[in-house]
């Protein structure tokens, strides 16, 4: 059956649903039919006394008229009450229509433009990096270059999307540079995240955020439960995801034969595995060339702290504080999603244009000092709330298994 998920952790696109009770509903037909004042109700300022009677016309129309203005109220503050489960009001075309023009212009040179600053960036810190050689600045660079790796893959990302230009050619040679560089299967990757945008939030075919069901979840041994909900290790998985996939798929991002691709794309999945396997075999040959020592301070944490970033980053809109630019709006992932042919430099025009077509079902962001640190706990929420989705059910929520890690 197919399903949809929605979570309450705030790391999936809807927001919590909070149930609340409406007091002093009744019924429209309460008095349509003859009925009795008993002691047991009390109006104030009917003031019955007598155990039982049959109330008057007059007495009637007044009850009716209160009860009809408390259900008045009653309705305005069930109106208030937001459903994410429930079709919007609006479609594509009306958020599509909010969206200025120019927003979807693809401009090669402005994009290549921060191309160039990234990568001069890059090989800068780099640079300065072996110059200084000293252990107090190297943990400054790793962070710094994870950071950079990240604002490449994002370039990468958009030339799989066909943003970054109009030209097939220039953004598959410039994703293949960009995604190679930072061991990113580039045509792998970029087919499987197409699905996960044609797929977002279903349970079964969704790829990259992929939920176990109650079942799959059940059958997970306790390392595998440890990888994926013990802080830190879900941030680390991300080169083993392309490797193998989510639990409960088969696959890889390598294998041109995978069920992740149809036979017309199995040349561009070979393409891409060698030039995977061309970077691999560069940073081999650096490391006999410039010692493995160095190679891994240069390259290997900077690689390992960009995977960690990209695992805690990629959710619905969130404010990346002064990383925002250099990770190219990345943040404004609503709109990205709904419309991912508008270049990144368009992302954030495009989300103030939507957000009142979108309304309540846009969830602003929460605001960021000038480092993420708040995504912390937002992340660490959702490893210890959000595990496993029935296995039935049109549409399913997040439960939360507290015996877990217990038996372990």
């Amino acid at each position: 059956m197919e399903s949809f998920l929605i979570s309450k952790s705030g790391l999936k696109p809807l927001p919590r649903i909070y149930i609340r009770p409406i007091t002093g509903l009744v019924p429209r037909n309460y008095f349509s039919k003859p009925r009795f004042l008993h002691t047991s109700m009390c109006f104030s300022d009917l003031k019955v006394t007598t155990p039982l009677k049959v109330a008057s016309v007059e007495e009637d129309e007044e009850i009716n008229e209160r009860m009809h203005g408390i259900n008045k109220i009653g309705e305005q503050e069930e109106e208030t009450i937001f459903d994410p489960a429930a079709p919007p009001p609006f479609n594509l075309a009306d958020v599509r229509a909010t969206i200025p023009q120019h927003c979807w212009v693809k401009d090669p040179w402005k994009s290549m433009s921060y191309v160039v600053r990234d990568v001069a960036l890059v090989l800068s810190l780099a640079a300065a990096v072996v110059y200084v050689n000293n252990w107090l600045v190297w943990p400054l660079y790793w962070v710094a270059q994870g950071t950079m790796f990240w604002a490449l893959f994002v370039l990468g990302h958009d030339c799989g999307h066909g943003s970054f230009s109009n030209n097939p050619k220039l953004n598959s040679l410039v994703g293949h540079l960009l995604h190679s560089f930072i061991l990113v299967p580039y045509h792998g990757w970029r087919i499987s995240h197409r699905i996960h945008h044609q797929n977002q939030g279903h349970v079964e075919n969704d790829e990259s955020w992929h939920p176990l069901t109650e079942k799959t979840y059940m059958s997970l041994d306790n390392n595998e439960l440890t990888w994926r909900f013990k802080f830190p290790f879900p941030l680390l998985v991300y080169p083993f995801y392309l490797w193998g996939r989510s639990p409960g798929k088969t696959g890889s991002h390598f294998d041109p034969n995978s069920e992740l691709f149809v036979p017309s794309e199995r040349k561009d999945v070979i393409t891409s595995s060698l030039c995977w396997t061309a970077m691999a075999a560069i940073l081999v040959g650096l490391g006999f060339t410039m010692g493995p020592m160095l190679l891994l301070k240069l390259y290997g944490v900077p690689y390992w702290e960009w995977s960690y970033i990209r695992g805690g980053l990629t959710t619905l809109d969130r404010d990346y504080g002064w990383m925002n630019n250099i990770h190219h709006d990345i943040g404004t992932h609503v709109i990205h999603h709904l419309f991912p042919q508008i270049p990144h430099y368009h992302l954030i025009e495009a989300t103030k244009a939507a957000k009142p077509v979108l309304g309540k079902y846009y969830r602003e962001p929460e605001r960021s000092g000038p480092i993420p640190f708040y995504l912390i706990g937002v992340f660490i929420r959702s490893l210890k709330e959000d595990h496993y989705v029935s296995d039935t059910g049109d549409v399913v929520y997040y439960k939360t298994d507290p015996n877990i890690f217990k038996s372990a």
